[in-house]
Formats: structure tokens, sequence, C-alpha cells
């Protein structure tokens, strides 16, 4: 097994800078369930602008890393562990509902699916 440092296929890493651009968005002005969320996992509200940072600074990781070699996939292994840790904070919280199954999980899953199909070569 070795790893790949550009993507390919790219279209995953794509699907991912789409969905990470739109979450960073959302960030600023966060819906109900996006709220709802936070609040569960009780993150303070001073700090939900590192969120946007975060965020932020992954679409543009992402974006970098499709020409420089090694980037996308550092970026796209600190979004797993992003969502590896909101994980455990919505198990910590006991925030069990509807948006850590969907959200949570779903992203989780979804950098973690793209790690692997662009990444790593058998």
């Amino acid at each position: 097994m070795t790893l790949s440092e550009l993507p390919s296929p790219v279209w995953p890493i794509l699907i991912l800078l789409a969905v990470q651009t739109g979450d960073a968005a959302m960030m600023v002005r966060p819906p109900k369930g996006i709220v709802d969320c936070l609040e569960g996992v009780r993150f303070p509200r001073d700090w939900w602008w590192a969120l946007i940072t975060v965020k932020a600074t992954s679409v543009v990781g992402i974006t970098v890393g499709l020409w420089v070699p090694g980037v996308a996939m550092t970026t796209t292994a600190g979004i797993v562990v992003y969502f590896l840790a909101a994980v455990a904070a919505h198990i910590r919280a006991r925030a069990l509902g509807l948006t850590f199954w969907v959200n949570c999980l779903g992203m989780l899953l979804l950098s973690l699916t793209v790690l692997i199909v662009s990444f790593v070569r058998l």
C-alpha cells in the first residue's frame, strides 16, 4: 500500500471541497440544525468563530492541494480527525440524535472515504 501525493481520482476530493465550502459558508450564519448541534455538545458560542476558520482553512487546503503534492491529502486527513473529535464530543455529551447520525457520522464517512479513494494505492 502506498499513498498518492495528488488526488486521483479527483472527483471525490471535489465533492468534499463543495461540501466543506458549503459547511464553512453556513457557519457564518448557522441554521437551526447547526445551532442545535453545537449547543447539544455544549460547544461555547464564543468559540464558533474558530469553526469558521477551521472549515475555511480546509477549503483553502483542498484547493491548493489539487496542484501542490501532499496538501489535499493532509487536509483530508485533518478533516477526518476533526470529525473524529466531533463524534467524541457528541458521545461525551450524549447528543446522539439525528444530527449526530446524519451530519457528524455522515461527514466522517465522506471524508474517510475520500481519503481512501483519492489517496490510498494498493
